[in-house]
């Protein structure tokens, strides 16, 4: 992104005063607002560690125990509070250790501003000791990246790079700062907030002939489908998005990064879409009359074969930002905007509507799922422990209310398909990146962004040892988070794909596993481990009535498949239950 010009608001301190590169930078975090950041110091950013030595009291600096961890927090943080998540990270392996994560946040759209240390000015391009080239490595994973070399551009800068982060479609944007900015002393004027940018439009115009266009097929349509994602719960359009749906009666279902918009018990609610969502809408989806996408991207996984993707149907797709309408399913009406601004503006216009006979085909194919598929797991006949019956004992001690930070895998499916989740953001995990490993330090951040909440992690075995080593940091900083690892000795998803379609060739997916309550000792966290069904609700109680941290293992069945599943590279009408 070329940024030409930028405009500002707030007040200039009214005389100058000489500081330190690196205190600029400290300065920048607290006129944004931010209350905690995470990081780790290394050579290139250490005079910016040495500068926060005095920001004490001012600033909150969690000292995490990887980069990846830092950039997963902030990550989390920003998620759960709705603020940019901030990292920072030295040069050369420290930078590049964020590249997953930033990755990551970039896909899921998610506002976080990461701050490397570089090597001095005019070391750059000499292979210079932890020199890498991180402007031109994340170029394709940040929505805007910038190297500072003079420390008279750091305030400006970083007030672009908050501005753009936030604005719009969030995303990740990456600072990178040589060490003779940091430690240049310069004529700083304050620090003013950057609320426009020549060149760059964060929203759309709002066309008031596609919002008319759009609710006049709403009017006509019999079986009427909206699909919605995380852009509702980014715009904060919550509430706006609620009045939509039971105006217009018409059956929701979520992507994964959508999930607690609306209640999971909301009557309009369907249910999850996608390769493990529910039955009722994936099948449905190619029966519908009319398609509305709301905050969504349309992805491989929501859509299985795109040539056999609701062709029979209508698409109205609203969305922030106008690359993503028709990149993957042509619409008939795009409707470019802020959500919380176009729903409105939309549900003006549209009649109130039931939907009954429609609405009882997806009850009908739900009572399937949950004959077929939902009660054996939740409540199995087996002797083992299913992942499912995990949740509902969860479900059954939080009510709704807790904060739920899945990995990626089984363990992400199971908690994403049966989690009761009451509030808005209040589902937290790797979606279109899919990273291991995402959880542990996503919690952490989690629980800083809502301290009020209890989070709650949900891993695989697998996933879990990613980055099991922010443990130390949930010791150091008595972080309150419980985690729950589920153990099946396997990295399960691979297990279920290579049973399924590799005809049970189980090829290095089993895991053999370190004792985890003993690993949870050793960094001095309360842990417990459980292999018996008469033990779990105890175990579950025992841990979320614990005061601090605590880990829980629990044995689960190996080879428990998660369904339904649409195979790649298959159509949603050839989901299978079983």
């Amino acid at each position: 992104m070329e940024i030409e010009e930028q405009k500002t608001t707030g007040i200039t301190t009214p005389e100058a005063k000489q500081i330190l590169g690196s205190v600029a930078i400290l300065e920048a975090l607290i006129a944004e607002g931010v209350d905690v950041f995470f990081g780790i110091p290394g050579g290139a950013n250490i005079a910016i560690y040495d500068a926060l030595f005095d920001y004490s009291g001012k600033l909150e600096h969690i000292l995490v125990r990887h980069e990846q961890g830092a950039i997963h927090a902030a990550q989390g943080y920003a998620r759960t509070s709705g603020k940019v998540g901030v990292a920072f990270a030295t040069s050369g392996p420290g930078a590049t250790n964020m590249i997953t994560g930033i990755a990551d946040a970039m896909i899921d759209s998610t506002p976080v501003v990461c701050i490397t240390g570089q090597v001095y000015a005019h070391l750059l391009g000499s292979d210079a000791f932890q020199e890498t080239d991180i402007i031109n490595m994340t170029a394709p994973v940040t929505k805007w990246n910038y190297q500072v070399t003079d420390a008279e551009e750091i305030p400006s800068v970083l007030a672009k790079a908050f501005y753009i982060a936030r604005s719009g479609r969030p995303g990740p944007v990456l600072i990178d700062i040589t060490k003779n900015a940091q430690l240049q002393m310069f004529n700083y004027k304050g620090y003013t907030r950057c609320d426009h940018i020549r060149s760059y439009r964060p929203k759309p115009v709002v066309r008031p002939e596609h919002i008319a266009q759009a609710a006049i097929l709403i009017s006509q349509a019999q079986k009427p489908l909206v699909i919605w994602g995380q852009g509702v719960i980014i715009g904060s359009a919550e509430a706006e998005f609620k009045t939509f749906i039971e105006k217009a009666g018409i059956p929701s279902a979520w992507t994964i990064l959508g999930a607690g918009a609306i209640s999971t018990d909301h009557p309009l609610n369907v249910g999850m879409l996608g390769m493990h969502g529910n039955y009722a809408p994936n099948l449905l989806t190619n029966e519908c009359d009319l398609l509305i996408a709301i905050g969504m991207r349309f992805d491989d996984r929501v859509t299985g074969r795109l040539d056999k993707y609701a062709k029979q149907a209508k698409v109205i797709h609203l969305d922030i930002d106008p690359a993503e309408i028709d990149k993957n399913v042509k619409s008939t009406v795009p409707v470019w905007g802020d959500c919380k601004e176009t729903l409105p503006m939309l549900t003006a216009l549209i009649e109130q509507r039931e939907h009954t006979n429609w609405l009882a085909q997806f009850r009908a194919y739900y009572q399937e799922e949950l004959d077929t598929v939902i009660t054996p797991e939740l409540n199995p006949a087996s002797d083992d422990i299913t992942m499912g019956e995990v949740m509902r004992h969860l479900n059954e001690l939080t009510q709704g209310d807790a904060i739920i930070v899945s990995d990626v895998g089984q363990n992400q499916m199971i908690a994403s398909r049966y989690a009761k989740l009451n509030k808005t953001r209040s589902n937290v995990t790797s979606g279109g990146l899919g990273t291991m490993g995402f959880a542990l330090p996503a919690a952490i951040g989690a629980k800083y962004g809502a301290p009020d909440r209890t989070v709650v992690t949900i891993a695989g075995d697998g996933g879990f040892q990613m980055n099991l080593q922010e443990l130390g940091t949930i010791m150091q900083n008595k972080v309150d988070i419980k985690m729950i690892i589920l153990n099946n000795r396997f990295l399960g998803m691979i297990r279920q794909w290579q049973e399924l379609f590799s005809d049970s060739r189980y090829s290095f997916c089993d895991l053999d596993n370190p004792d985890f309550v003993a690993l949870a000792a050793a960094y001095r966290i309360e842990s417990k481990w459980v292999s018996d069904r008469e033990e779990l609700p105890v175990a579950l109680t025992e841990m979320m009535n614990s005061k601090g941290a605590f880990l829980l293992e629990i044995l689960v069945s190996k080879e428990n498949n998660v369904f339904p599943m649409v195979p790649q590279g298959a159509s949603l009408s050839e989901i299978r239950l079983k």
